[in-house]
């Protein structure tokens, strides 16, 4: 009988996606009501706490602003004002703007048109839009476009480093974490929105920048986990 070759990086992935599952269940990401919602959470949420962006989505709202026409139309200093509570405001309304300016000028406004375009076309031209990084363009691609293009942040990265699944470079790069999923897992929207934001929420309850090792659901295989509770 042929033998079966495992790929231990896309075991260890998927048991730790296991894992979480297990203990934290579905997150129902993105907390939005459409693309142009998520689009908007995802760029007023860059050094932002999620509760200050939920304040400054509520002013959008409350003030019409709730769409792209809308956000395309308003002029920039109004809009800043809406959004004030997300800080950075000034230069999240101009972000906002070009988003929106972008859209219009190649797509007529057809938010869904856009959206539609193939993976990596799609990928390059949202990084080509003024205030769009890389992970701003993967939370749009995952939540708002529904394509697999695993999101990367701090919380990610922190816990693939202490975990010892950090990608074997001397300095790495966003596309070089980022790739470690792309190489070991399915590419399945849904299987990256949900580990993500799980991700998202091991880091907050657990693995804090202080971790929280006793009762963690990844204790018993993360090496720096049972260092530090080994020496306490």
């Amino acid at each position: 009988m042929p033998r079966v070759t495992i790929n231990p990086m896309a075991a260890r992935l998927m048991d730790v996606y296991e894992r979480f599952y297990a203990a934290y269940g579905p997150q129902h990401w993105w907390p939005g009501d459409g693309p142009f919602e998520v689009i908007a959470g995802a760029i007023l949420t860059q050094s932002a706490a999620w509760t200050n962006v939920e304040m400054a989505l509520a002013e959008m709202k409350a003030a019409g602003c709730w769409s792209l026409d809308a956000v395309h139309r308003i002029p920039e200093e109004e809009l800043a004002e809406l959004v004030r509570s997300s800080g950075y405001f000034n230069a999240k309304a101009r972000k906002l703007k070009a988003f929106a300016a972008h859209v219009y000028e190649n797509y007529q406004g057809d938010l869904d048109v856009f959206l539609a375009r193939p993976l990596e076309p799609l990928r390059e031209e949202l990084l080509s839009i003024h205030g769009i990084g890389e992970e701003t363009a993967d939370d749009i691609m995952v939540y708002a476009a529904n394509q697999p293009s695993f999101v990367i942040d701090t919380y990610t990265r922190r816990i693939m480093d202490r975990m010892g699944m950090a990608p074997d470079a001397s300095n790495p790069k966003y596309a070089d974490y980022q790739a470690i999923f792309h190489d070991n897992l399915l590419q399945e929207p849904q299987l990256y929105n949900e580990f993500h934001a799980l991700w998202d929420r091991h880091a907050k309850e657990a693995c804090a920048k202080t971790p929280v090792c006793e009762g963690c659901c990844l204790l018993d295989v993360c090496p720096t986990g049972q260092k530090l509770t080994a020496d306490s």
